[in-house]
């Protein structure tokens, strides 16, 4: 997210507590401190139900960053919203799975992201927490993650650097449908979605 320089701008044109569309954007909260921006949005839908969003980046394989465990609970703490949904931006499968069971009971949904393909395990936990390993990637699925393949292909086929270009081919929206009861904040059902034109 820090490719735009001017996104740091726009992240800190409201304040903290601001419900306005800059303060929606988040970034990983276990980012250390004084990083621009915020990991967390707890808002309210226009029919009275609050739900907080919070953002997480793994350690496996990623940049060097706060224990997203011990980062979900220290949220946790403050967080008012019933219905709670994590995002964890991470590498690695075993380390998604290790939070969605760590937190189970505790938010309405653990999603991972990161890896663009949608996984097939998707299924609500014991403690009413639906689990994702990967939501996978909205964009093009001609390509190699979202990457003209040609570019993708020749780098591997070379060994060469070279700069990659987004597709544009069969753009599809991948994404995951929970329902869930907001008095408890506990998920009842989880569905995998991926739209294409």
């Amino acid at each position: 997210m820090w490719d735009k320089r001017e996104i740091i701008e726009y992240m800190q044109s409201v304040p903290q507590d601001s419900h306005e569309r800059p303060r929606r954007l988040i970034r990983p909260a276990n980012y250390v401190a004084g990083t621009p921006g915020y990991g967390v949005y707890e808002g309210e839908l226009p029919g009275g139900q609050w739900y907080a969003v919070i953002n997480l980046q793994g350690r496996v394989f990623m940049a060097s960053n706060d224990d997203p465990f011990r980062t979900a609970d220290v949220l946790l703490e403050t967080i008012k919203a019933k219905v709670v949904l994590v995002d964890i931006h991470a590498e690695a499968t075993s380390e998604k799975m290790a939070l969605g069971w760590y937190l189970d009971g505790r938010v309405t949904a653990v999603l991972g992201t990161h890896t663009h393909v949608p996984t097939a395990d998707d299924r609500v936990l014991p403690g009413g927490t639906a689990y994702q390993t990967d939501v996978g990637m909205s964009g093009p699925y001609e390509s190699v993650i979202g990457v003209q393949k040609e570019l993708v292909l020749q780098r591997f086929l070379t060994g060469m650097p070279g700069k990659f270009e987004a597709a544009k081919g069969d753009p599809r929206m991948a994404a995951t449908l929970i329902e869930c009861d907001g008095r408890t904040g506990r998920a009842i059902s989880t569905q995998r979605l991926l739209l294409g034109e």
